[in-house]
């Protein structure tokens, strides 16, 4: 295999570890993202129990204020009842205490069921606060990995970009700047194999005498169709 086909097949090689390793580093981010779906859940979830338990919390404070304020109310009607005269006066104090007394037991069942309520919000908040804790954790594995990986991959692009300098210094400008070219327009493949005259790089069948040519691998030559320069290799 001639000299310039040689180095242009080792520079795509390079080309293609360098492109395949950023591409796994762009994709990090999203990749942290992905893992970190189940933890932004986990906090909605604890969040909405949180507000819930809150409210419940302040909703059992005003009935027990509530309570309160009724249970004083109580104490000084009692407080007032030798101070009344009159039968119908008392009868109607008798039933003003005694109206207060079922409100009383009516807010009392009232602020049970607050209590029930809230023990079983605070239990799935407790829950809830664990699987927040499991997500981080997974989520702290994660990002260690992915960051030992990023680093791998980035100490090996600065080994292959010197590495590439060297072949890119050993091959001819125009030859470089078509190489560059047909890179760019490729998605990466600038080289493609050929091989039974069809081109490995579209799967379109070429004339017999370029093929022909090519398996000399003496000269620059594209396939008609994606315009990639061809080589031959023995299998």
């Amino acid at each position: 295999m001639k000299e310039p086909i040689q180095q242009l097949i080792k520079l795509q090689e390079i080309d293609s570890r360098i492109l395949a390793k950023r591409l796994f580093i762009d994709k990090v981010p999203g990749r942290i993202s992905e893992q970190d779906e189940p933890l932004k859940l986990s906090r909605q979830n604890l969040e909405k129990m949180q507000q819930k338990s809150e409210a419940l919390q302040k909703k059992k404070r005003d009935r027990e204020k509530t309570l309160e304020d009724i249970q004083e109310k109580i104490k000084k009607m009692k407080a007032r009842t030798p101070d009344i005269k009159t039968n119908k006066e008392y009868q109607a104090h008798l039933k003003e205490i005694e109206s207060s007394e079922k409100e009383i037991g009516k807010i009392e069942e009232e602020v049970l069921l607050i209590m029930d309520d809230l023990d079983r919000t605070l239990k799935l908040q407790k829950t809830e606060e664990v699987v927040v804790r499991q997500e981080l954790e997974k989520l702290e594995v994660v990002r260690k990995e992915l960051d030992r990986e990023v680093a791998s991959h980035e100490k090996e692009l600065s080994g292959l970009k010197a590495e590439r300098l060297g072949i890119v210094n050993l091959i001819e400008p125009d030859v470089y700047t078509l190489y560059m070219r047909l890179l760019r327009a490729g998605g990466g493949i600038a080289l493609s194999p050929a091989k039974n005259e069809v081109c490995g790089g579209c799967d379109m069948n070429m004339p017999p005498q370029l093929f022909v040519e090519v398996r000399k691998n003496e000269e620059l030559l594209q396939c008609p169709q994606c315009q990639r320069i061809l080589f031959y290799r023995e299998d």
